[in-house]
């Protein structure tokens, strides 16, 4: 398995361009920023955070294990996730665990198919052509930190190329209040309030993809267990809450 260490040509360190972003893209990912902050706020009255609010009422903490145990489900949305960590020599230094985001066939435009390659995976239930959309990683504080995207069998996902992952990011939502309503609250709008870095970042992992098959030939470039991560990305949240607003204030 390909080491964290040895990660640097899938770091993307593209700076997002607010300026050129269209208006109401801004403001939908300001509205985002302010659920974000609006989340920090009510958890940090009683001394909690993302992570612990999720974790809530777990004895001890298993390594690869999903939390919450069968995953968070929308069922109006078809959106879904799910937080664990791996070994720890297997983490980004400074990193707890992380968050799997998805979005499954019934939540997406009928438009929208699995990519074409030998060998796709075609499940018994067509709901289970899941899409991946990003992971999060956070810190031992409960904050994110990084952005990262995965090979396919990482996650087990089916795989859509990276435009229609991209038109997918608006429709992931989790909008109910189980396990944790604040949970559900944040993950939705971090993945609003980052869409520009999510979108580049899935379509450096079709580039990573597309690199590893042709220095693999012969190889299932999507099974490669020597191909775990495809991209990352260093995020805080501050500063991009703080760059939207100063892109929409220079419009006014």
């Amino acid at each position: 398995m390909r080491t964290v260490e040895a990660l640097e040509d899938y770091q993307i360190a593209t700076a997002v361009d607010f300026d050129s972003l269209p208006s109401e893209d801004l403001e939908v990912m300001a509205l985002a920023g302010q659920q974000v902050v609006e989340v920090y706020r009510v958890l940090a009255k009683t001394g909690d955070n993302v992570v612990g609010e999720l974790l809530r009422g777990t004895d001890t903490f298993f390594e690869w294990d999903h939390y919450p145990k069968g995953d968070v489900y929308d069922r109006e949305t078809h959106s879904q996730y799910y937080y664990h960590a791996h070994a720890v020599a297997q983490r980004f230094p400074g990193e707890h665990g992380h968050f799997h985001t998805f979005l499954r066939p019934k939540g997406m435009p009928p438009e929208i198919k699995p990519a074409d390659f030998p060998g796709r995976p075609v499940p018994d239930d067509p709901n289970d052509e899941l899409s991946h959309l990003i992971a999060i990683a956070m810190n031992p504080a409960g904050f994110p930190f990084r952005l990262f995207s995965t090979n396919r069998w990482v996650t087990g996902e089916v795989w859509y190329n990276a435009d229609d992952v991209i038109a997918l990011l608006e429709l992931f939502d989790i909008d109910h209040a189980r396990p944790s309503w604040p949970v559900n609250r944040w993950i939705t709008a971090l993945v609003g309030l980052f869409k520009p870095q999510i979108s580049e970042l899935v379509r450096a992992r079709d580039r990573a993809v597309e690199a590893w098959a042709k220095h693999r030939p012969g190889t299932d470039v999507f099974e490669d267990r020597d191909l775990e991560i495809t991209s990352y990305m260093e995020i805080n949240v501050e500063d991009q809450v703080r760059a939207v607003s100063q892109a929409l204030l220079k419009r006014k």
